[in-house]
């Protein structure tokens, strides 16, 4: 087995090529010897960390499978000029039956060359392969590169093949299948492959299939809901069912799935945007639209102050909110979340979250093009230990790891700068991974509007159509379980970002020739949402056979329901098309006449030729019943922290702790994977300071090369604060966003937020109650810091149902949480600051009221405290704070700004000094606090670790001290010490020494959690 000569198969006709019959070949490629096994590796890291320490051995190696009727010395030179790099990888070349045909290696083409472990030949030998339909991005990238080489290609797939030595087959399949294998996208073949064909797909017999809903009682309505993933409650099945009835006839499949992807939560936002009977220790409250009456009403509260003055262009009506820039541009927002197909299968969720977003972006007005993205994580911690996790749950280190490296593989594969984001952990994550994937982009001003018109061509661009992301409208708005990645795998998708790329540049071209009079993603529901949409005012034909398809086999319900990735719908003149088609086909786009927007009221699908769906548009768009739900908000008994568990705290100790903490901790890990400087215009990137490996603030980004002017991008989360009161989460949430904004020089008065909210089953009253009470907080606080909400999204019942050891059903929710992004702008991105202190003798003021705001803090989670008073937020206090601190920063009074979150006090001095590579000196004797009863041996915790907010830490320069206290007249401002060069943070009160650390050790505890390889 070692010798690889003596594993090819002599065969006397090897070089002679059939003239009609298609081999699967098996490319079979290794690092060379002495190079690292990346994706052996991969695995035995996995198993490692959720195991612990294991006698196992694992190589592995990537590969194609080549359906060709070639010969195999023209396979074989196609394989070594297109898909092996000769100088660190060798490969086998096996035939259909797994005999070696052909090989090359320096060294012998087994794996014991490449790792000296484990044996080949006693080890089990497992395959993986995507499943039939899957998007496989470099299999098409491959084919399409072969083909061009000149190798006549039936069809290829990628596989990925382990030696594991010493278990078993079926040890293998019990223990570590998870490990090697995605049950929602792959297969696992153990031994050898034996494979006469790849294709995929067969052809598709038409058959009308109608959905007995007339005759359906109660009991029969909700089997074909559950059946269908339909994801309707009772009410919405009978309001279908009666509408048909009146209609005299039973629906079609692709008219119920029609309905139900219109009518889920995903597309029609119906709980937030609905009735609500909301009750807590102020009385009832009746919402016939929460969010028109909160969260709209505050941007038109805001927008109706501004007047003439009003910057919002768009807002809750387009794909993104859009706000101006300057005179010729414009600037769209998005932020999306991906959260279910990302506890399923985390790189294609990921993926195809920041995909989906992008393509937000795209279809905003006339088109933007995107310029950067933000994303967002909340999972489990990753040192859980395997035996904790409910059945059928991935690792939280595994998603984790997916989820960053789809983001990341999308955005760089784009050339889309990654420049904003967060990660929060907490155990109630561990089946339900939030993933928030957001999206800036630029637009002409001209080009901020779209109109479909009547007669307009439906026009299909960009990738063509799969069963990928079947159901993904109707599976978001459903609770996940234990069996959910085998019942649910269809609406998990794969991306391919460059398939995106292309598509980005056709449009934008296509937008400034004017080819086109409106345009929209083809996101959740797929076409049904995208056309259903886009001719709600109008009506629309849809000729389902004219869809471009990925593989043959595809019902006409599939087609206009699937979520296939990287694709748009246009509407199109027919004046417009033969110039469309023309540029989308000389650069490889591929561009489809499906339909045409036809003055009916109707959306009507045919597939050749056959009536499968006629539905009125107001009955989709409007006819979904109303339902008046209740909301309860019962003020939790909230114990005060006892003064005995911090007395004795060591404040040294508990800020290391902090910086350790994952919460905390640096995440440098995942944020050098992330690609910030393509595009050229990122100014201040996510890691600033001495080297390049501080917190920063904010991001900031400069969009036109001939103007300073520039865009800032942030965010505020923090759902522990929401355990105590959902109304002081989301307030904080706001002020956190808005200050990082403003920490690097942001102009207060021109900032945008966008909402997030992701919750658990609000069939609750109480859980419902959480939420609206913290949509009350998002419409006080907008109004009082007049900063207008542009953009939201929702995603509800986040729970994931299990059975435990005895069999007893429980569910895990996750902690309600709201996700605030900020989008601001400055006039000269030249006069932006970071948080890194700059220079020894510059003394540090802290700015901002410390209160006794420890109640979900982070030193009250590294302690294991419960209870206290969550941070709160003055907002006109706030509002004039951020205002003096801006001029002070345009006025270059501000050598270095970071604000105060995660830690406090303690924490931010330490960021700031290994940020800065400095010392600091500080006395914390004259910082009073707001809160008159803090017992007096608590006093300095207190003041280290509180977490209040709208406060900041800042640099300035001694010699301009007088100047700058001037500028913050009427704010709260202490003098604490000053830089140092001494190497050392130093905090004092008085004579008393409270923390005396070296940087470089507060440095290490900082980056060593998640400091991974």
């Amino acid at each position: 087995m070692n010798n690889a000569s003596a594993e090819v198969a002599p065969l006397a006709d090897s070089n002679k090529k059939s003239s009609s019959e298609s081999i699967v070949w098996q490319v079979e490629i290794t690092p060379r010897a002495g190079l690292a096994d990346r994706i052996g590796d991969k695995v035995h890291s996995e198993v490692r960390d959720a195991y612990g320490p294991a006698n196992l051995r694992i190589a592995g190696a990537r590969g194609f499978l080549v359906q060709s009727s070639e010969s195999l010395s023209e396979v074989t030179r196609a394989v070594e000029h297109i898909l092996v790099d000769s100088i660190v990888e060798q490969y086998r070349i096996l035939d259909a039956d797994g005999a070696v045909r052909e090989s090359f290696s320096a060294l012998g083409g087994s794996p014991s060359a490449v790792r000296g472990s484990p044996d080949p030949a006693q080890s089990t030998i497992v395959h993986v392969l995507l499943k039939p339909g899957v998007t496989d991005p470099e299999a098409d990238s491959a084919r399409e590169a072969l083909q061009e080489f000149g190798l006549a290609v039936d069809a290829v797939r990628t596989f990925r093949k382990y030696w594991i030595q010493p278990l078993s087959p079926e040890e293998v399949r019990i223990s570590f299948q998870k490990f090697l294998a995605n049950d929602s996208i792959e297969q696992v073949i153990a031994g050898p492959l034996v494979l006469r064909s790849i294709d995929i797909g067969s052809d598709y017999e038409f058959q009308l299939q109608i959905v007995p809903l007339l005759s359906a009682d109660a009991a029969q309505l909700q089997l074909i809901n559950e059946r269908g993933q339909l994801s309707l409650s009772a009410a919405e099945m009978a309001t279908i069912q009666q509408h048909f009835r009146e209609l005299g006839r039973d629906p079609t499949d692709a008219e119920l799935e029609t309905i139900a992807q219109t009518w889920s939560e995903h597309c029609s936002h119906k709980t937030l945007a609905g009735a609500i009977d909301y009750r807590d220790e102020n009385g009832v409250r009746a919402f016939d639209n929460m969010l028109k009456e909160t969260i709209f009403a505050a941007t038109k509260s805001i927008r109706e102050q501004l007047a003439e003055r009003d910057w919002c262009v768009s807002v809750f009506r387009d794909n993104s909110g859009v706000v101006k820039f300057d005179d010729q541009l414009n600037v769209a927002f998005k932020v999306e979340t991906h959260n279910r197909p990302s506890a399923l299968e985390p790189y294609g969720g990921a993926n195809t979250g920041v995909g989906g977003v992008i393509r937000d972006i795209l279809g905003t007005g006339m088109g933007a093009k995107p310029i950067c993205s933000t994303d967002v994580f909340c999972f489990a911690p990753p040192d859980l230990r395997s035996e904790d996790l409910p059945a059928n749950v991935l690792h939280p280190r595994r998603i984790m790891k997916g989820v960053v490296a789809g983001v990341r593989d999308y955005g760089n594969r784009m050339g889309i700068p990654t420049v904003n984001g967060a990660i929060c952990f907490d155990r109630r994550y561990v089946g339900n991974p939030l993933v928030f994937c957001g999206s800036v982009g630029i637009l002409p001003t001209d080009k901020s509007f779209k109109q479909t018109k009547p007669n307009d061509l439906i026009v299909a661009l960009g990738g063509r159509t799969g069963r990928d992301g079947i159901h993904g409208a109707t599976f978001s708005s459903a609770e996940l379980h234990e069996h959910s990645e085998m019942t649910s795998g269809g609406a998990v998708q794969i991306g391919n970002a460059i398939t995106e790329k292309m598509l980005h540049d056709v449009l934008l071209q296509a937008r400034d020739e004017g080819l086109f009079n409106a345009v929209t993603d083809c996101g959740a529901g797929g076409f049904s949402s995208a056309v259903g949409e886009m001719g709600e005012e109008i009506g629309a034909e849809v000729w389902l056979e004219k869809v471009p398809l990925k593989y043959r086999g595809l019902s006409y319900t599939e087609i206009w329901i699937s979520e296939a990735q990287e694709r748009m719908v246009l509407a199109v003149s027919p004046d417009q098309w033969p110039r469309l088609k023309t540029l989308s086909e000389s650069e490889g786009v591929e561009v489809t006449v499906i339909g045409q927007f036809k003055p009916t009221g109707r959306l009507t699908l045919t597939y050749d030729t056959n009536q499968v769906a006629d539905l009125a548009m107001d009955f989709l768009h409007g006819g979904r019943p109303k339902v008046r739900r209740a909301a309860a908000y019962n003020p939790p008994a909230i114990a005060t922290i006892d003064p005995s568990d911090l007395e004795s705290v060591d404040s040294n100790q508990a800020l290391l702790d902090i910086l350790g903490s994952f919460n905390v901790a640096s995440k440098h890990w995942v944020i050098r994977q992330y690609d910030h400087e393509v595009q050229g215009c990122s100014v201040i990137k996510p890691l600033v300071g001495a080297d390049c490996d501080g917190p920063g603030d904010a991001a900031v980004l400069r969009p036109r090369f001939d103007s300073w002017r520039g865009l800032v991008i942030a965010c505020g989360l923090n759902p522990h604060y929401g355990d105590l009161d959902p109304y002081h989460m989301a307030a904080s949430a706001i002020d956190e966003a808005i200050r990082n904004c403003v920490a690097v020089g942001a102009d207060p008065a021109r900032i945008a937020i966008l909402d997030n909210f992701c919750w658990g089953r609000t069939d609750r009253p109480e859980t419902l109650g959480s939420l609206v009470r913290a949509a009350l907080a998002c419409h006080d606080l907008a109004i009082e810091m007049k900063t207008p909400f542009i953009s939201g999204k929702d995603s509800l019942h986040n729970e994931f149902k299990f059975k435990d050891a005895m069999g007893r059903q429980q569910s895990i929710s996750i902690p309600g949480t709201l996700l605030i992004s900020a989008i601001g702008q400055v006039d000269d991105v030249r006069r932006c600051v970071t948080m890194d202190f700059k220079r020894p003798g510059s003394s540090i003021f802290l700015l901002g009221e410390t209160g006794a705001h420890l109640g979900g803090s982070h030193l009250g989670l590294v302690l294991g405290l419960h209870g206290g008073q969550a941070p709160t937020v003055d907002g006109s206090l706030a509002r004039q704070t951020f205002a003096q601190l801006h001029r002070a920063i345009q006025s270059s009074l501000i050598r270095s700004c970071h604000d105060l979150s995660e830690g406090g006090l303690a924490v931010a001095l330490a960021e700031m000094a290994f940020a800065g590579d400095c010392g600091a000196i500080v006395d914390i004797a004259d910082l009073s606090l707001a809160d008159a009863e803090t017992p007096l041996n608590c006093l300095d915790i207190v003041r280290l670790f509180s977490e209040s907010n709208s406060r900041f830490l800042v640099e300035v320069e001694a010699a301009r001290e007088s100047e700058f206290v001037g500028a913050m007249q009427g704010i709260s401002l202490v003098r604490l010490g000053q830089v140092t060069d001494s190497g050392t943070l130093v905090v004092r009160n008085g004579k008393r020494v409270l923390i005396n650390s070296s940087v470089e050790q507060l440095k290490r505890a900082w980056q060593s959690p998640l400091d991974w390889s």
